[in-house]
This record gives structure tokens, sequence and C-alpha cells, in this order.
């Protein structure tokens, strides 16, 4: 260590030596400068020394890289460009240079270099150079005398060179006068001393008025008093520098209000919260100004140690100190105006907009006010996510809950309050947060299930995070993200586990296809017959009870009776609203009691629609079992049509000519219904049932259920003539379907009338006995009046003629009414905008019969 010592002191007195020997302008000859025993050596050692001991670092960051660019660059400006190749070459291998032998602080050395060349330079231009620090001007390095004005001051003169004052000794004490002549021009230019403006401009940046600085309401802030004769420079700083005052002032004001109404709703606890993060910074903005007015006690070091000093802390300190506490409450004023109407979601938005800034310093302040101020609102995500929980006593939450029955709490429960909503938080991530809070509250309390808290406690594990309080905050973005994803994942699963094993939601799905939709034949066909009789009779007098019982019997009397008798016992009859001249076909109908949960699919919106599908395939139904029982009547009678041959000629042509047009008649209404039917039951029903099938096995949650099932029953609706684009097609086809309800009738009178005839004629051709046991068995019929069993064979012969020729026109009406009803449906059909619709035209049209009947249409 020693050695260390003595070679470095014989390094520097090398180099002094140098520097003495290398002086041409010293009154001393360079022998007696450089002799290690001379004075002027001994004082070049002593100050040497204490330049390389003392503590002062230079103004730069020590970077070597940096200074060789700059004395290479240095060099290449003064047209050295050899040398400054040569100097690369040379610090590329000092830079390398690694290992014993080699130094550390490369930097350093460099540095000292390029101001020794800086000082050699000043020393060749100035008046006496100096071999040490030249350019302070010193020509006796006699460091124990006092400081003095060089010899180039005369009693008084000043020499300056280049705006530099060259210092050396000072017998005439000159610059302790200067300084006092410089004390006493600001005392003239100032009533107040500094340390008082900067005492009083503490007091503002505190919101308290001062005795010079005061608030002033008329401006609007802090402003020293008129009255006060200082420089225009000073009132202007004091100005900046008590706008800190004013901010604080509006930030402080806005807590102090903000608590007042802390138990008002209009607060909240997102604005509790950034309330207290101010009063965090405010704390930190106090203890600055704690140390600043601690510093106002200490005085300023002064050249002359008999001049007066002041407080160490002035103005311009002040503003150096003050730069980025403004800054941050500048933000907070910002942030209090903005967010005073503000609250709840709404207020961490706006606070989160002003964290997109490019100051690292603003970017760092705001996301540490957020972290706090957000901590309420992410709780409640926490706890709406992971427990359903919907902790929002202030309405501050993006979320919104409203007290409604059970089988509304799904759709109508819970919506997105989009004023609340964050910018942070997206509005699918808002979407998906809903649903899986929701999703809880489903299963509690419409599905009373708890297997939800085993899978809130699994997302949480897969996503990294706790089910504590706390666990997310802001800037957490990412994570609340996978926390949500991961709890919807599995909330969502759970929820359709349920509905589909322990609620059984696609055999209910499946029973009302079967009965409200008509998909179980036997069961629909045995029902029409059974309860035809009753529903004939009008309506007011038909009794719900018996009704029930036929719906009972047609259950047990088809293979509906080996359903679930759970599912069974929700089929029940309903008789819809009904006036004075209706009968029971128009108001029977069947409804299903879809209990909780599955009330929340089955609303009452959707059972009005399935009641009004249920309606018109009744009446579908209905027309076709007309159809088949019109069909019952004919066929025998045609078969028995041979007894007519005793007839005249002209009669009997009338009646097969009636015969042959109802028979027309029928054929063609039985192909328009039994198409129709045929549209209706497999294009319509299963496949609009096969697709929502599909679509069940993919749901991943309860909303895409609830759009599977109502895309479900839209289909049908649209597809079966009972959409709003619909309705003049749907009027046309219920004509129709009453226009054959009326050809029953008349097919009916038809055939009651062939039977009497039919039964006469074959009296008339009957013996003696016969005709006796004839008459005993139709006295009934021919107590009657206007029986054609009364009348003689020329009576009856004009009778059934008459008859026949007004059946002949009453079913040429009804075919003519028929043929103009259905061209009119038929035109409908291919500019229906459903392209199934087209194919139904297709499928009645198939032969083109109607489209060569009527080319021009």
């Amino acid at each position: 260590m020693e050695e260390d010592q003595q070679t470095i002191l014989d390094l520097v007195k090398e180099l002094v030596n140098r520097l003495l020997s290398q002086n041409p302008q010293s009154p001393k000859p360079p022998i007696s400068n450089t002799n290690p025993n001379s004075p002027d050596f001994q004082n070049s050692l002593r100050y040497a020394i204490r330049i390389l001991s003392s503590r002062l670092t230079p103004s730069i960051a020590p970077d070597a890289a940096a200074i060789s660019e700059s004395i290479k660059r240095g060099l290449a400006t003064q047209g050295k460009s050899s040398q400054a190749l040569t100097f690369s070459e040379l610090y590329n291998k000092f830079a390398s240079k690694t290992g014993s032998g080699s130094i550390n602080n490369k930097w350093a050395v460099l540095y000292l270099l390029k101001i020794i060349s800086e000082d050699k330079k000043i020393a060749q231009n100035a008046p006496n150079p100096s071999p040490l620090l030249s350019n302070l001007g010193l020509n006796e390095l006699d460091l124990s005398s006092e400081s003095r004005v060089s010899h180039n001051f005369k009693r008084g003169e000043k020499d300056y060179d280049n705006g530099v004052l060259f210092v050396s000794k000072d017998p005439e004490n000159l610059r302790e006068i200067a300084f006092r002549e410089f004390v006493n021009l600001i005392k003239e230019e100032n009533e107040v001393s500094e340390e008082v403006l900067v005492r009083d401009v503490l007091y503002a940046c505190q919101g308290i008025d001062g005795k010079y600085v005061k608030f002033d309401a008329n401006v609007d802030g802090y402003v020293l008093l008129d009255s006060i004769k200082v420089p225009r420079g000073t009132r202007v700083m004091v100005r900046k520098l008590c706008e800190l005052g004013w901010l604080f002032r509006k930030v402080k004001g806005y807590i102090s209000e903000s608590m007042d109404r802390f138990t008002a709703e209009d607060v909240g606890t997102v604005g509790q919260a950034f309330c207290a993060a101010l009063q965090n910074e405010l704390l930190d903005y106090y203890k600055l100004l704690a140390v600043l007015e601690a510093q106002a006690m200490n005085p300023i070091p002064l050249v002359s140690e008999t001049a007066s000093s002041g407080n160490y802390l002035s103005l311009r300190r002040l503003l150096v100190w003050f730069a980025e506490p403004i800054v941050k409450m500048r933000l907070m004023a910002v942030l209090v105006d903005k967010c005073r109407v503000l609250r709840g979601g709404a207020m961490a938005g706006a606070i989160h907009l002003h964290a997109q800034h490019g100051d690292p310093l603003v970017n760092e302040f705001m996301r540490s006010l957020l972290r706090c101020v957000c901590s309420p609102l992410f709780e409640m995500v926490r706890s709406w996510v992971l427990e359903g929980q919907l902790e929002d006593i202030f309405a501050e939450f993006f979320v919104v809950g409203q007290p409604v029955k059970a089988e509304a709490l799904w759709r109508e429960g819970y919506r997105l309050h989009a004023g609340m909503l964050p910018s942070f938080i997206s509005q699918p991530l808002a979407q998906r947060i809903l649903r899986t809070g929701k999703s809880i509250n489903f299963l509690r309390v419409c599905c009373d299930d708890r297997g939800w808290a085993d899978a809130t406690t699994e997302a949480a594990a897969a996503a990294g995070t706790t089910t504590r309080r706390g666990s997310l905050g802001y800037g957490e973005t990412d994570a609340l993200e996978t926390l949500v994803v991961e709890a919807a994942k599995r909330i969502d699963k759970h929820l359709l586990d349920v509905m589909y094993t322990r609620y059984k939601f696609k055999e209910h799905c499946l029973a009302i296809k079967r009965y409200l939709l008509l998909g179980q034949g036997d069961f629909v066909q045995y029902l029409m017959d059974i309860v035809g009789q009753e529903l004939s009779e009008p309506a007011n007098t038909i009794s719900s009870f018996q009704l029930a019982g036929l719906l009972e019997s047609a259950i047990r009397s088809s293979n509906a009776q080996y359903d679930d008798r759970d599912i069974l016992d929700r089929l029940r009859v309903k008789m819809m609203p009904h006036g004075t001249g209706d009968r029971g076909w128009d108001v029977f109908s069947l409804e299903y009691d879809a209990r909780v949960p599955l009330d929340t699919v089955f609303t009452e919106s959707v059972m009005a629609r399935y009641l009004r599908i249920f309606n018109f395939l009744w009446k579908l139904r209905r027309v076709e079992h007309a159809l088949i029982g019109a069909w019952k009547t004919m066929k025998p009678n045609c078969i028995t049509s041979h007894s007519f041959t005793k007839l005249q000629h002209a009669v009997k042509l009338h009646l097969l000519s009636t015969l042959r047009r109802c028979q027309v008649l029928w054929n063609q209404m039985n192909h328009f219904v039994t198409n129709l039917q045929y549209y209706i039951m497999f294009e319509v029903l299963e496949v609009s049932w096969s697709n929502f099938s599909n679509e069940m096995e993919v749901a991943r949650d309860l909303d895409d259920l609830l759009a599977a099932h109502d895309k479900y029953l839209h289909s049908i609706v649209e597809k079966s003539l009972l959409g709003e684009r619909s309705q003049s097609l749907y009027k046309s086809l219920f004509v129709l379907f009453d226009l054959i309800l009326r050809f029953r009738s008349h097919a009916d009178r038809l055939y009651e009338g062939i039977y009497e005839l039919q039964t006469r004629t074959r009296a008339s051709s009957l013996s003696s006995q016969d005709k006796n046991r004839s008459r005993r068995q139709t006295r009934d019929k021919s107590s009657e009046p206007g029986s054609w069993l009364n009348d003689g064979r020329k009576a009856l012969e004009e009778r059934a003629g008459e008859f026949l020729q007004n059946m002949g026109q009453e079913l040429e009406a009804i075919s003519k009414e028929y043929t103009v009803l259905l061209e009119g449906f038929l035109s409908q059909l291919p500019v229906q905008q459903h392209v199934d619709l087209k194919f139904l035209f297709f499928r009645l049209d198939f032969a083109e019969f109607y489209s060569r009947l009527h080319p021009g249409s």
C-alpha cells in the first residue's frame, strides 16, 4: 500500500515538473522552477495534491466512449484528421487492454488529458498564462496567502478578458466592497427581502395567506400585494411559484367536499379511494414542504465572511424544487375537475385516459394513483365473477341488478351499465363478466345448486390467482381476463350439465315438439277422433274437465303412455278466450307447464308463440281429419251406386255428374292439404329440430342455448307462414281451410240425400212383405216433413233432380271459389323472401298444372 502511494507521489511530482518546465513566460529560469526544493515547485506540488485529493467530480457521465468521440470530433473540426485517426487507433488499444497493468478508470484518464489540452490552449491566449489552471489566471501559487486581483488590476481598475474576471490578491478588499454595493442595490429595489418572500410562498403552497402573498378571489390565485415594491421579475416568479398553492387549494377543497358528502350515494367507494389516493400524494407534498421550510433556516454560503447572509432557499431554488410537484399537482387538479361529476367505473375510466402519457414521471404517477382508485372496482369484479355477489351499495359497478321473479332472472335480472364501464375493460370482457356472475346467481337461485363453488376455485387456480380479496388490481388486465375466461368456461359448462342432466332440458324440448307441435302422430289422431264430437259443440257449453279426461284417454291409448310421468303431468288442456259464436274447435289448445328453471327458456312469450303454432297445426290437422271423414262417407256410397239403375237417365246423369264434381274437388283439396302438411311436418319442423339439436350440442353457455332455441322457434314461425311478412299468405290459407270445412259439410249433406234416395229407391222395388218391413224401418224418417219417402216415384225423381241440381250448383260455386283462392295463394309463394316457401310452391305445382292453367300469372 505504501509503495503504491509513493509511486503515485512520484508520478505527480513528474507531472508538476514537466508543467513548470514548459512555462516559457515564467520570470524565473526553468532550472530553478523544476528544482524539487524550490518554493514554486513545492507550491505547485501542494496545489496539485490538493486538487487530486478533493471530492470534486466533473459534471458529466463517466462514459469513456463519449469522451473519445468528443476528442476525435475536436481534432477533426480543427483539420487534424490524421491525428484523429492516430488517436482512434491508440484509444482502441488502450480500451482493449485488460488484466494486470491495465487502468480501470479509463474515462477519468481521457477526461484529464482533455482538460489539460484545453487548459494549454487557453493558456496560450491568456495575458499571463500559468502552467496550472491557466484559465484562472494564477501567476504565483502561494495558496496560503489571500486571494487577490491580478497584477493587471490597478487600484480600483477592473480587468476582464472575454467576460472572465481574473482573480488574484486583493490588498484593497475590492471584492468585498463590490459585494456590499451589490447588496445595497438589491435592498434599494426590494422593500421585502427574498427570505420573507420565500416564507410567504411556502405558506401559499399550503393554502395559507402570508404577510405579502395573499389569495385574490378576483384573479382566482395567490398574488403579491401591489403595494409592495419588488422587481417585475420577482413578481412574475412569485406568481409562478404560487400556482402550486392554487392547485393545492383546489385539490384539498375537493377532498374536503367529498369527505363531507361521504355518506351520500354520489361519492361512492371509488370516489373515496380517489380521495384517499389524493390524500396520500398530499402527504408526500407536505413532507417536501417540511424539508423546504427546514432548508429556509440555513444561511447562504458567501465568499465574504463579514457580509450578512440570508436564507439558503431562494425563489430560484424553489422553482427547481417545485418542478416535479407542480406537474403532479396539475394532474391532480385536472383529475379533480374531470371527476367532480363522475363516480364508479366512469371515474376510473376518466382517470385511466390521463394515464396514456409518454412522460415516464406522469405515467408512473398515474399508475400508482389508479392502483388505489381501481381497487374497489376490481374487488367488485372479483366478488361478482367468483361469488356471484353484487357488492355495489352506491351503484358504481358496470353490472346492474334489479329485483325480478325467478323465471326472469337470466333475461332481466342483470344488465350492463355502459356509462359505468371503464375504458380499460373491453366490451366483450364486460359481457363475459356479466354472464359469469349471472350464471352463478342462476345456479344458486333457480337451480338450487352449489357446485359452482368448486368451479370458481378451479378457475382461480388455473388463472394463477386466488379467491381472496385484493388478488386483482389495476395494470393486471391480462390476469383479470384470464380469470374471467377460466371461470366462465367452467361455470357455463357446469350450468349446462345441470340443465341437461338434472332438469332434462332436451327431453322437455322433445316433449313440446311431440305434443304441442303435434309430432306424436298416433296420439294426435286418437285425440282428434275422441274430442271431435265434443269440440263441435258451442265453446261455452264444453267442460274443461271432460276434455282433460279425453286427453288422458288419448295418452293411455297411444305410445305417449311410455313417456316420463313428469313430462305427461305437465301436458294440460287450455281453453282460450271465446265469444258467443265460437265452437270448441276454435278455442281448444294444449299447454305445457315449464317450471323453474325451464321457464327461463320457455317464457310466457315463448309459450304464446308455441300456442300460435299449435293453433295453426291443429287447424291443419282438423282440415285433414275433415277430408278423411269425407272420404269415409264417400267411398261406400260410390260402391253401392249401382242401385240407382232404375232412375231416369237424366237423374242418373245428374247424380253421376255431381258425384264426379265432388270427387274431383275432394282430390284437389286433399292434394293441397297433404302437400302442405308434408311441408310443415318434415321440411319445417323436422329440419328445424335437427338444426336445434346440433346447436344444443355445441352450445357453450346458457346464452347460446337461448339463442339456439329462439332461432329454432323463429325458423318454425317464419317457414309456417306465421311471420310478420307472411300475414297475407296466412290469411289466405285460413280462408282456404274454412272453405274446405264448408266443403265437408256440403259433402255430408250430399251423401245424406243420396242415402235417403238410395233407401227409397230400394224400398220401391221390394215385395209387399219387404215393403211392410221397410215401412216399419223407415217410419221415423218418413214422419219428417219434406221427406222423400212420403212421395211417389215421380215426385221422388223430381225431388232428387232438384236436390242434385242445387248440390251441383253449390259444389260448383265452392270449386270456383277454391280455385280462385288457391291461385291467389300460389301466386304469392314465389315472391316470398324465405326460400323454403318457394319450395312449397314447387311441391304444390310439381306437374305445373296451375302454371299451365293460368300462364299469364
